[in-house]
């Protein structure tokens, strides 16, 4: 059912000082809307700073997609009143505007609306926007506005030290960077545990489809909204950000380097279907190239191994020059029921589940099993609180009930929570535990069941807008907690001056920096 790890679990309660400086980062996406809900086509407000070089506040795809950035941190209360303190000067510098608390966009009137992030003219600001001018030639621009958070999660070196026997982290690269992979496994596997608990979008607005053809059996509450009565996670079906010829590349998270091959293949692995869209038109670009991967990032995973970058590194350099560094997870939606998107319950669940991934064995994967534990998660994303839902046991046809499994998991997680617990001196992890584990006996209790219980009644736009006037009025009243209002003042005007340096030190034309970039 689940793996053995009480042997595991009883070295990690000898050893509890291991888990002491657990560092975590949260990026947490969100569009801008009218007070009328629609989406807003005013251009990145120049008072939050440049999007290219703000350490904080930035843009995804769109101008309308903000994107909020924490630094590291590991202290878990201060990182998310770090966050907050983001909303909060965001929701007092956007006028009329607010921030849509929901995964799935709404009321967007036609693609031509959305207009892609602007980066200034450097040719590394242009190449951004080229970059996202290929993933709406290529997939289209609407699925691009679906947001979401990701969580940044890395174990402190005491535990590596602990565990695994590593002197340093430079010597020991190889071993912290197989204990990451051995993670990233049992998350393929498990994961879906997190759809379960915190999906969000088992709607959509019918404008969302805009003609897409679709074989999902919508049910329709007469109000321009479509869901699924069991749903969990729309944003992570195949009407969210996929990559079908991805499937292909046999990309797999058995090692490093396999790894690393896998990614720099399909960045070189010409695709017959994007070389049909063309590259350029005239003297207009339409991607960055008409490879499976423009570049790295288009990579769609749930989860993503990951370092800090140093200079023109690419992501898969710097993992061959330092190993793994932290984990990325992307699977959580926005949390319609919070101000910043999240909360600390999914921070603290998502801390001990990735511990546990760490603990558990997790043997390889083909890259038919990954494909495998897909159907796991499909079954979770589309119905996932249907009564009896099972999940498969390995890639044969051996199924246990949902519920079942999830409890099993949840007795591991408390023993986990207990010595986060015992360290810190509460009992804080173990009351996430009492709150979750419930869901299991009643899917009522679940962030998907909760809103569409609302989004029926009311509709989803009116959720959406409801939800984002209260919140909009609940941060610009309260004070800034960590950040003071001059030093968002000072990285406002620095961010654009780093810009300006940018942009005044390029050297080549932007034909020739693409080509030196794997582009053009």
């Amino acid at each position: 059912m689940i793996p053995d790890v009480s042997q595991a679990l009883t070295w990690l309660e000898a050893h509890p000082h291991a888990l002491k400086g657990i560092l975590r980062g949260i990026e947490r996406e969100t569009l801008r809307v009218t007070a009328e809900g629609k989406l807003a086509t005013t251009p990145h407000p120049e008072k939050l700073g440049a999007a290219l070089t703000h350490h904080w506040i930035t843009t995804d795809f769109a101008e309308a997609l903000l994107e909020f950035i924490t630094p590291v941190d590991d202290n878990l209360d201060h990182l998310l009143m770090f966050l907050r303190d983001i909303h909060r000067h965001v929701a007092r510098k956007l006028g009329d505007e607010r921030m849509w608390p929901l995964s799935m966009p709404c009321f967007i009137n036609a693609e031509h609306d959305i207009e892609l992030a602007q980066f200034g003219t450097s040719n590394i600001g242009r190449m951004k926007t080229l970059y996202r001018e290929g993933l709406k030639t290529r997939y289209g621009a609407l699925m691009q506005t679906i947001s979401g958070v990701h969580y940044n999660f890395s174990l402190p070196l005491e535990f590596w030290q602990a565990w695994a026997g590593v002197k340093d982290a430079e010597s020991g690269k190889e071993q912290i960077s197989s204990g990451y992979f051995r993670l990233i496994r049992n998350y393929y596997r498990f994961g879906w545990v997190i759809p379960y608990l915190f999906g969000a979008s088992p709607a959509i607005c019918s404008s969302f489809l805009q003609g897409r053809e679709t074989t999902l059996p919508f049910e329709s509450n007469g109000r321009g909204m479509c869901y699924l009565p069991y749903a969990t996670s729309l944003r992570l079906s195949d009407l969210g950000y996929t990559n079908k010829s991805q499937s292909n590349l046999g990309i797999t998270f058995n090692d490093l380097q396999s790894y690393v091959q896998g990614l720099k293949r399909a960045i070189a692995t010409p695709s017959a279907e994007y070389a049909e869209l063309g590259v350029k038109e005239g003297d207009r670009y339409l991607q960055l190239n008409s490879n499976v991967l423009q570049i790295e990032n288009e990579f769609y995973a749930p989860i993503r191994p990951k370092r800090v970058t140093q200079g023109s590194e690419t992501p898969s350099d710097a993992l061959l020059r330092g190993g793994v560094e932290y984990i990325e997870v992307r699977s959580l939606d926005i949390n319609p029921f919070s101000p910043i998107g999240v909360d600390a319950v999914q921070a603290r669940f998502l801390d001990l589940f990735l511990i546990w991934c760490t603990l558990a064995d997790a043997p390889e994967m083909s890259s038919d099993e990954l494909q495998c534990t897909r159907k796991n998660w499909n079954r979770v994303i589309l119905e996932g609180r249907k009564p009896g839902q099972t999940i498969g046991i390995g890639c044969n046809d051996s199924r246990q009930p949902l519920d079942k499994v999830g409890k099993a998991l949840f007795y591991d997680l408390k023993r986990v929570a207990e010595v986060l617990d015992n360290e810190a001196g509460n009992q804080q992890y173990q009351q996430v535990c009492e709150q979750l584990v419930a869901t299991f006996d009643d899917p009522e209790l679940t962030f998907s069941a909760r809103i569409l219980k609302m989004m029926k009644a009311e509709g989803i736009g009116r959720v959406g807008l409801d939800l984002a006037e209260q919140y909009r009025q609940i941060l610009v009243s309260e004070p800034l907690e960590i950040l003071t209002e001059a030093q968002l003042e000072q990285e406002q005007k620095s961010s654009w001056q780093r810009q300006y340096e940018i942009e005044a030190g390029d050297t080549l034309t932007f034909d020739e920096f693409l080509k030196a970039n794997g582009g053009g």
